[in-house]
């Protein structure tokens, strides 16, 4: 049975159809208009962000139309005039986007994306980029740290419960690009090939008459490499069956309430004791950076990570916002704008964005305005989205993985301490 793909035209907000309108009647719907997504600010106590949505947007921008049924229910209630209605018919947006590249890492004022086309077709994608980039660039914000406290130990994305069915997958995706290895989201793992893991729960456990007979269905069902959970009851003679039942090549155990740094170190030398010395000891039960890094010492293999990732671990949106700095003016040219409200500035004019990399180590955000100079030392930040409407930026998710590894490897020392700071990186003129 074949299906249609929604349109992601009506993701957005009332006033941006009604300042269309009003920019039509008064004929200034089609002025030349550069508009640019950036955070004026990183979160509190964040020193860095990370760009994640990129690759979500221009999915978004491939459906971003007015169809009959679309047009039907702003007609029904009123929500743009005739005029307006027949705009809408015909829109496509048209225009160049350029943008720092899925996996980079962010500062104050780096222009995340900047969009150029006329003002009507422009002003109509702001609602959808922010609600795509403040989503999962904080929640990428938020797991970029989390893998740098564990340390190379793999974690786990598991938080599909925890959110929204479908900010469940993006949060996954975004995971993913930072450096988690798996995620529990099948749908996840069907759309943007992201490895799927998974194994049992404590209902499975309290299905059976004792913890023996699930522990032997289950590694019946998915063989002696699996992970059992371990806690459901006595975790000590949880263990001790599970290594009867497995035999010593047991894949793994689980454990998910309690002390997990003591807990973890008793059960592997319990383990050890036991002959299954290479079965691995899994945490999860609401962690953070924080819990993670505090388990740093103790002999866990692994982090299975749900609520705190995919709320952002306490910043569940990166307060980017989307303002337009350049538009044309009465001769033809362009003419920088910028907003002046106290605590909301904004600095007009279209902006180039490089980072400066001297020996290996990024020590500034560049941004400027006008003609870029001649340094050997900044790297370009901003590449092609868009051209002419047509996406021209789609990349494989691992493309943008490894350059989130790059990225973070150039920043300083600083950029891994899990103690609040400020951004390590100053953001400077030109």
């Amino acid at each position: 049975m074949s299906q249609t793909r929604p349109g992601t035209a009506l993701l957005t907000d009332q006033y941006e159809l009604t300042m269309v309108q009003a920019a039509l009647a008064s004929g200034t719907a089609q002025r030349r208009s550069v508009f640019e997504l950036f955070g004026r600010r990183l979160p509190a106590g964040r020193r860095y962000g990370v760009v994640v949505g990129t690759g979500r947007l221009l999915e978004a921008l491939r459906d971003f139309s007015f169809d009959q049924q679309t047009l039907a229910f702003l007609a029904d209630h009123a929500i743009v005039d005739d005029a307006t209605l027949t705009w809408l018919a015909d829109y496509r947006f048209g225009g160049d986007v350029w943008g720092y590249p899925e996996g980079e890492v962010w500062f104050p004022h780096s222009p995340l994306l900047v969009v150029e086309g006329t003002f009507a077709e422009a002003v109509l994608l702001e609602t959808l980029a922010l609600s795509i980039y403040n989503h999962d660039s904080a929640v990428a914000s938020a797991a970029s740290r989390m893998v740098v406290a564990a340390g190379g130990r793999p974690c786990i994305e598991m938080g599909s419960r925890r959110t929204h069915e479908e900010a469940a997958v993006a949060a996954a995706r975004a995971a993913y690009v930072t450096g988690f290895a798996t995620t529990s989201n099948l749908e996840a793992g069907r759309r943007y090939g992201i490895p799927t893991a998974g194994t049992s729960a404590h209902s499975f456990t309290l299905l059976h008459d004792s913890e023996r007979d699930a522990f032997t269905a289950q590694v019946a069902s998915l063989g002696s490499g699996t992970t059992l959970l371990v806690d459901t009851y006595d975790v000590a003679e949880a263990v001790r069956t599970a290594v009867e039942v497995a035999g010593p090549g047991l894949g793994a155990v689980r454990l998910d309430s309690g002390d997990l740094g003591a807990l973890a170190a008793e059960v592997r030398q319990q383990l050890d004791d036991l002959g299954a010395t290479g079965t691995r000891i899994v945490v999860t039960s609401d962690l953070d950076e924080h819990a993670i890094a505090a388990l740093a010492v103790a002999p866990v293999d692994g982090y299975g990570v749900g609520t705190q990732l995919v709320t952002g671990s306490g910043h569940p949106t990166s307060g980017l916002v989307y303002k337009l700095v350049a538009r044309e003016g009465d001769d033809g040219g362009m003419v920088a704008v910028a907003k002046r409200s106290p605590g909301k500035d904004s600095h007009g004019g279209r902006k180039w964005a490089a980072r400066r990399v001297e020996d290996g180590q990024a020590t500034a955000e560049v941004v400027g305005v006008g003609a870029r100079p001649d340094d050997a030392s900044l790297r370009d930040l901003l590449v092609p989205l868009v051209r002419d409407g047509e996406p021209v930026g789609v990349e494989h998710l691992d493309e943008a993985r490894a350059r989130h590894a790059r990225a973070l490897a150039e920043l300083p020392a600083a950029a891994t301490r899990m103690s609040r700071g400020e951004a390590v990186l100053p953001t400077v003129d030109a």
